[in-house]
């Protein structure tokens, strides 16, 4: 997962250079990845559990931060479920909620002020969502 935070990192900065504006005050960017394919998702998932190993939470997954002022959530009811939430910065909201079996899903934040809530309902659901704010 730290190499994909790094090219993510890298993105960013590249397509902030493309802009003639300045940037805002207070303002977040976001980036959701669903997979589109059955080898796709098997891989989101492994990528996801190696990141909870990682951030040394459970095999349903776990919540970390590092800040000030953040606030965070996870609610799993069902079998099978993993969800992480990282929350690294200031200021971060977020929650995830799996309803249902066998869902895999992981909010990244970073930076500051971000706001990340995410439900997943029924069977199987994988994602990953990550947010950068300043």
């Amino acid at each position: 997962m730290t190499q994909t935070v790094k090219s993510l990192s890298l993105a960013v900065i590249l397509i902030s250079g493309l802009s003639a504006t300045p940037a805002l005050a207070g303002g977040s960017f976001s980036i959701t990845l669903n997979p589109q394919n059955h080898e796709q998702e098997q891989l989101m998932r492994a990528g996801l559990i190696a990141a909870g190993v990682a951030n040394e939470m459970s095999k349903q997954g776990g919540i970390k931060q590092n800040g000030f002022g953040n606030a965070a959530g996870l609610l799993q009811n069902g079998f099978g479920n993993h969800g992480i939430v990282v929350q690294e910065g200031n200021g971060h909201n977020g929650t995830l909620q799996q309803h249902g079996d066998n869902h895999a899903y992981g909010l990244f934040q970073f930076g500051r002020n971000t706001q990340g809530h995410v439900v997943q309902n029924g069977y199987g659901q994988t994602g990953t969502t990550f947010q950068f704010g300043w």
